[in-house]
């Protein structure tokens, strides 16, 4: 099974172009898994974005990765020979649980999730997309869908949080789970990532 994941901020467009994927009938050729945190039934069993410590981190792993692990066995059950996935394993090592809050506050514990990763079932993209939106971009979005809280209490836009989450995918210093990375620009619409998909699926399935 190839595996193709987007990437990305949130409010960067990744769960907009799934969507326009499953409205062209994505859905017949591979399968498609959504975003970790549509996984878990109440809203507040999500793990916070900034852990207070580096237990908390580990904690915050271990809880979507039991989600990782029902993904797997999705992806398997569904015997299709592409899957797409909203976020990968590589956001639980970017992110609020390892790389970037390693940089902010030191809990040096991405090392340990790497050890850790090995240890359980995960699906490996062969091809993930970033989807690379500057700060400034994402806080507007946030503003068009409604969003009213102030931009500083949302801890996932904080400048500093998305630039270390950013390098992870990029600088190539770490490099990410996935085989291949390739950037997608900030002016490139839903539409146009959701082709860049299906053009890897067709490669994959001709």
């Amino acid at each position: 099974m190839k595996i193709i994941a987007l990437e990305g901020p949130s409010y960067a467009g990744k769960s907009t172009a799934i969507q326009h994927l499953r409205n062209r009938g994505i859905e017949e050729r591979a399968y498609v898994s959504d975003c970790y945190v549509q996984h878990i039934a109440h809203r507040d069993d999500i793990p916070p974005a900034r852990t207070d410590s580096a237990a908390a981190q580990l904690a915050a792993f271990e809880t979507f990765m039991d989600i990782e692990n029902a993904r797997v066995r999705a992806a398997l059950a569904s015997a299709g020979p592409v899957a797409i996935l909203d976020r990968s394993v590589d956001t639980l090592l970017a992110h609020a649980h390892a790389h970037a809050l390693d940089a902010l506050f030191g809990y040096d514990v991405h090392h340990q999730l790497r050890d850790r990763l090995q240890q359980l079932p995960f699906l490996r993209p062969h091809h993930t997309l970033y989807l690379d939106v500057p700060a400034e971009v994402l806080s507007l979005r946030r503003k068009t869908a409604g969003h009213t809280a102030a931009e500083s209490d949302y801890f996932l836009h904080d400048p500093a949080f998305l630039a270390h989450a950013r390098d992870y995918f990029v600088s190539g210093a770490r490099p990410p789970v996935s085989r291949r990375v390739t950037v997608i620009p900030v002016d490139t619409g839903p539409a146009d990532i959701a082709h860049a998909v299906e053009s890897l699926v067709t490669f994959w399935t001709r």
